[in-house]
């Protein structure tokens, strides 16, 4: 089922999940898959390695793309060279460690990085990014050069394998 480089795109309806997805697109997270471990940095902590198990939630909603020409060894190297590094709370490109997206492209450094959003259907800047910068004393980097999970996933470089993983992979 999982194979070497495979990045699985992740659907959830926390919080931040959902301002995530109505800012973004249809995906909250991403992590990298590289022998037998699921790569990723967390908002509970940082980046780091979790079996199939620990890694994936009831509830939540898994797809899963592979990139061809992944050279695994050299992925896997550098994803182990990270971590332990913090989580980038801020989503500042040049903040202090990585989120989930951030860590993915430093590895994997096939996608580009586009102006930052953080709006909704409304507005420019949705209350809840608002007040997450609001509690973290910085102004929101809207513009910001970063990435996000739905735009590595609609990368040319990358296949959709399955969607609703979690159903088919326990």
């Amino acid at each position: 089922m999982l194979e070497n480089g495979d990045l699985i795109f992740v659907k959830d309806d926390s919080d931040i999940g959902q301002a995530i997805q109505e800012s973004t697109g249809q995906y909250s997270h991403v992590a990298i898959f590289l022998d037998g471990q699921v790569y990723h940095a967390t908002v509970e902590g940082c980046v780091l390695a979790q079996s199939p198990e620990e890694f994936f939630e009831a509830g939540k909603v898994y797809d899963l793309y592979h990139y061809e020409q992944i050279d695994g060894a050299e992925v896997k190297k550098r994803a182990e060279s990270l971590l332990g590094a913090p989580y980038n709370a801020s989503f500042y490109p040049d903040g202090d460690g990585f989120y989930c997206s951030q860590f993915v492209a430093e590895i994997l450094p096939i996608f580009e990085t586009i102006p930052m959003k953080f709006g909704d259907d409304t507005q420019e800047i949705s209350d809840f990014w608002r007040e997450y910068y609001r509690e973290l004393g910085l102004p929101v980097p809207l513009n910001q050069p970063g990435t996000n999970p739905s735009q590595l996933a609609v990368s040319p470089l990358l296949v959709c394998k399955e969607r609703n993983l979690y159903d088919s992979y326990f």
